[in-house]
């Protein structure tokens, strides 16, 4: 999996767990609003968010068994194929050196 996409996964949990701490907190803030509508209202946004954080625990899960696997798959092949991954490593180590040394 890519950094980028890495990178970006974490920010949607991130940002997911924000909102719904958000919306924790305006339910906090209208308990106070009395009627039926008001009452069934909180209740429906209770169980979105209930339902939301179960959804983003699996995310995380997958997310974090999908790194696993391809850290164990990435060492499986360097263990299987040393001369080749030093190679990879060195040729990308030469490619990033021409870059960093025109700068």
């Amino acid at each position: 999996m890519s950094e980028a996409l890495q990178l970006s996964k974490e920010k949607l949990i991130s940002d997911l767990h924000q909102g719904i701490a958000d919306s924790e907190e305006l339910l906090k803030l209208t308990a106070a609003e009395v009627g039926p509508a008001a009452a069934q209202l909180r209740e429906r946004v209770r169980e979105r968010i209930n339902k939301t954080k179960t959804e983003l625990t699996h995310l995380q899960q997958v997310t974090v068994e999908k790194a696993k696997a391809a850290g164990h798959a990435t060492d499986v092949f360097v263990h299987e194929n040393p001369w080749k991954s030093i190679g990879i490593a060195a040729g990308l180590g030469l490619v990033v050196g021409m870059l960093i040394s025109r700068r």
